[in-house]
């Protein structure tokens, strides 16, 4: 599948579920001001292709050279965690991938590699996601996420409950790392977006699901933060997520969120699925244990419309 066919189908499955932007809606993003001064904190766009939305919401950030130095090796982590082709909506949109790696070569870094502790079979998800594919093209390197000798313990200071877990090498070694998620529904979390993409640097994610799984979401925020979250709100899974299912509801936003905070982008994710941050718990956790702010209204947000 080539990028216009991929676009294509992308189109199509939004006529069928009925897409709607968030103009006019109470809850929606874009009813807020932009920030006057300074870098925003978050940068909001919609109504383009991904990739495109990428290039004008980080030039409005400052762009990538703000977030690495040259010749630095730069992670990053999509969702790829299912064996699902990208119009499902349950893995990031490999076009932004791609398109991430491409600016941060271009931006200078050393390298960069793509990876993810996936939930269903490894090389069938990196392989029927086409992340792996667009990636590679781009220039990354592909790494992989699914064996435990992969995974180094580290103490999460300030943690409630997942004070201590098993993180990616990658993650610790990196000079610097991007948090790339999807955002879609999910049945134990409500949401998922860029706080929840963290379990994929992480072995044991029974630990989450048996310990509390809201609490551990905040927990792992605290422990190196990526320095951009990248929200990929294009086609967005509104029912049956995380993995979808043929029942399961979209509504294309074409939307992008991007933020140096990854409480601000969730933040800002649960106004895209029509609710208030408030509605999901690990976003208050995290604003409480101060691994970012829910309070959009205190942050200087920049929106663009395309």
């Amino acid at each position: 599948m080539n990028r216009r066919e991929f676009l294509q189908k992308l189109a199509l499955a939004g006529v069928a579920a009925g897409a709607a932007g968030l103009t006019g809606r109470p809850l929606g993003l874009f009813g807020q001001e932009p920030g006057a001064a300074g870098f925003p904190d978050l940068v909001a766009v919609k109504n383009g292709p991904s990739e495109v939305m990428f290039d004008r919401a980080v030039l409005a950030m400052g762009g990538l050279n703000r977030f690495f130095n040259k010749g630095d090796t730069v992670v990053i982590k999509p969702n790829i965690g299912w064996d699902k082709p990208p119009e499902a909506g349950a893995n990031t949109n490999p076009i932004l991938v791609a398109r991430i790696v491409q600016r941060c070569l271009e931006s200078g870094a050393g390298k960069v590699i793509v990876f993810d502790h996936t939930c269903d079979e490894a090389a069938a998800c990196y392989r029927n996601s086409m992340i792996e594919k667009y990636a590679k093209e781009a220039g990354a390197r592909i790494a992989p996420g699914g064996a435990k000798g992969y995974y180094q313990e580290v103490t999460i200071a300030g943690a409630k409950t997942l004070k201590k877990t098993m993180v990616h090498e990658l993650i610790l070694e990196a000079d610097a790392w991007i948090n790339v998620p999807v955002l879609k529904s999910h049945g134990g979390a409500g949401m998922t977006a860029a706080m929840k993409n963290l379990m994929g640097i992480v072995w044991d994610r029974g630990m989450f699901h048996s310990s509390g799984l809201d609490s551990c979401i905040a927990d792992i925020c605290l422990y190196r933060k990526p320095v951009l979250n990248v929200v990929d709100a294009w086609n967005v899974m509104l029912t049956q997520g995380p993995r979808g299912t043929a029942a399961s509801r979209y509504r294309q936003e074409k939307m992008l969120i991007l933020s140096t905070d990854i409480v601000a982008a969730d933040s800002a994710a649960a106004r895209v699925m029509g609710k208030e941050p408030a509605a999901f718990p690990y976003i208050g956790f995290g604003h409480d244990r101060k691994a970012g702010s829910r309070d959009l209204d205190s942050l200087a947000i920049e929106r663009i419309v395309m």
